[in-house]
């Protein structure tokens, strides 16, 4: 899969000496797992690393891309870096999240968290909120990359639906209008990341998402539910839960999106702008302690603990040996496919073969308002705006100020703002620097 040594990159993620956490200022590594608890001892931060407040409350949705979120928490990053009042929230969908930003937590809802892009964006635009009302929100860093795949009914096995769908399209389409229901797959909220990632798959197997078959949203609670009632025939969306649906032989593993587009970007920690513009520090000190997180998750020797805090009830609320495989990178998949066992292939959180996971590239973000005019969710006349609304929306200098204050070295720090050039398992480039040829050169599209 991949010539890079998990081991190899993660002994170099943090190649700064360690300081003492009772020492003036930041340190370029996290502390060890002895270091830290809930009430780990705050930093002896200067005056103007002092964050504004110590309270904010962000949402998640208990999927792998919430981890570092959950290890700052826990782990006591958040109040090592003085934010000590930290609530995360559980959110019951998407859907839900979108609506409790909208209020924010002054009116009972929460101030940022994790999301899907373009969600930041759509938000922004007010293109999903109530009464397309504008709520600006600044997208601060990435959660994480890979962690998603599809699963397929059993009913379907042996009909050759893997990586390349093709074999399967014909099949899949026939149930298009025959006395049988239409193949019905799902993804946790439209527009937006795992809706793209199936839509991707299946148009480069030469099956339309729009016309062929019948493609819906669910949240991410109710997949195995959907899945085991027989009304589902596909399910695109985080993990556990396309494991948890093969773990429970009510499925299989047919595609791991790290499969489709590897080191492709995952979620992302997002605030709303006028709780950033209030509290720049406050700002810094939450994404310098999911730094850190992303660090400490990235190590091979914490992730049992890792397993063992998310599977919680009180946060993914699934057996441990649920969730051991998918952070090992173990896949089990079927059809007579080859299973996987690359630690490159699974959740990753702080760096990845092509270098920062956690850093938010602008030519990532122009990818998910590429795609968003291919199924013609936005306007192609978007594309010509696209420098705008990234730019309002990007934070990567915070970034850059967070990870510099915290010690990053300076090879870890992207020199640009585009990753460069992106492939895809079917061959199509995406280049940032000419999105209209990507989309000139797909065959299925609305624009």
């Amino acid at each position: 899969m991949t010539e890079f040594s998990r081991r190899k990159f993660l002994a170099t993620a943090g190649a700064s000496a360690i300081a003492s956490v009772f020492l003036k200022g930041c340190i370029g590594n996290p502390p060890s797992a002895a270091d830290l608890s809930p009430k780990a001892v705050a930093l002896n931060l200067s005056s103007d690393q002092k964050p504004e407040t110590t309270t904010v409350k962000l949402g998640y949705i208990p999927i792998a891309e919430a981890t570092p979120l959950i290890i700052a928490q826990e782990k006591g990053f958040f109040a090592r870096h003085g934010m000590t009042d930290v609530e995360i929230s559980k959110q019951a969908s998407w859907g839900s999240a979108r609506d409790n930003v909208e209020i924010g937590s002054a009116g009972g809802g929460i101030d940022g968290g994790q999301w899907q892009l373009p969600m930041p964006h759509l938000i922004s635009e007010g293109i999903i909120t109530k009464g397309n009302r504008k709520i600006p929100m600044i997208n601060l860093l990435q959660l994480s990359t890979h962690g998603n795949g599809i699963a397929i009914a059993n009913q379907h096995s042996g009909q050759g639906i893997g990586l390349d769908v093709s074999p399967a399209a014909d099949y899949i389409k026939g149930l298009q209008g025959t006395a049988s229901r239409p193949f019905t797959a799902a993804h946790t909220f439209p527009k937006v990341n795992q809706d793209f990632w199936i839509r991707y798959w299946l148009a480069a197997g030469g099956i339309d998402p729009d016309k062929d078959i019948k493609l819906l949203a669910v949240p991410a609670a109710q997949t195995v539910a959907n899945m085991r009632t027989g009304t589902m025939d596909a399910f695109s969306t985080g993990d556990p839960w396309p494991l948890r649906i093969a773990r429970d032989d009510i499925g299989f593993m047919a595609v791991l999106t790290s499969q489709i587009w590897q080191f492709h970007p995952e979620e992302y920690f997002a605030l709303r702008r006028d709780w950033v513009d209030q509290h720049p520090q406050a700002t810094k000190a939450l994404m310098k302690a999911i730094m850190e997180a992303q660090q400490w998750c990235d190590k091979p020797e914490n992730r049992e603990e890792l397993v063992k805090i998310v599977a919680a009830r009180k946060y993914f609320n699934v057996p441990p040996e649920v969730l051991r495989p998918p952070y090992a990178g173990k896949y089990q998949m079927a059809d007579g496919k080859p299973d996987i066992n690359d630690p490159m292939m699974g959740p990753l959180y702080w760096k990845d073969g092509r270098g920062s996971v956690s850093y938010p590239y602008k030519s990532h973000e122009l990818w998910f308002l590429t795609e968003s005019v291919r199924w013609g969710f936005l306007p192609e006349e978007t594309l010509n705006d696209a420098e705008r609304i990234i730019n309002a929306v990007n934070g990567e200098k915070l970034w850059r100020e967070a990870a510099q204050e915290i010690g990053v070295p300076a090879a870890d720090i992207p020199k640009s703002t585009s990753r460069g050039v992106e492939k895809f398992f079917d061959g199509t480039e995406f280049d940032p620097a000419n999105p209209r040829a990507y989309l000139n050169s797909l065959a299925i599209k609305r624009v």
